[in-house]
């Protein structure tokens, strides 16, 4: 008998505090899940790429302003790939440019999140991604 596979979120983001606390409105939400930190678009494709494919992550949670290779161009990437252009992939960002966010959802990005000012208000966007996309 098969057992389920344990499904994983990358938390795609430069800023390690930011990184953390999303971890923890996560873990706060659901602990079943492994999360797994990326701090760059580069790091996230080279992940991507030299991942199998029963090791892809269930959801993509990507910051736009990144050193490197923006969220955008990983974005862009990610759905031009057939491999993992299914992926579900949030923009979760401090930007709140209407440009960014019609980039975002013309690149096929799932859903566009600012950041929020609290970590109340993350816990609530945490516990809708999980009750969206996990169950």
């Amino acid at each position: 008998m098969k057992t389920a596979q344990k499904k994983s979120i990358f938390i795609v983001d430069d800023d390690p505090d930011d990184r953390q606390m999303i971890l923890d409105a996560f873990l706060e939400n659901n602990s079943a899940i492994d999360y797994i930190f990326i701090e760059n678009g580069e790091q996230l494709m080279e992940t991507l790429l030299n991942a199998e494919q029963e090791n892809y992550p269930a959801l993509i949670l990507l910051d736009l302003n990144m050193p490197g290779m923006l969220g955008l161009h990983a974005l862009k990437e990610i759905r031009a790939n057939k491999n993992f252009s299914h992926i579900p992939t949030i923009i979760l960002t401090t930007s709140s440019f209407a440009q960014d966010e019609s980039s975002s959802y013309k690149l096929g990005a799932s859903c566009f999140i600012k950041k929020p000012q609290s970590y109340k208000e993350l816990l609530e966007i945490a516990a809708a991604v999980i009750r969206l996309w996990f169950k």
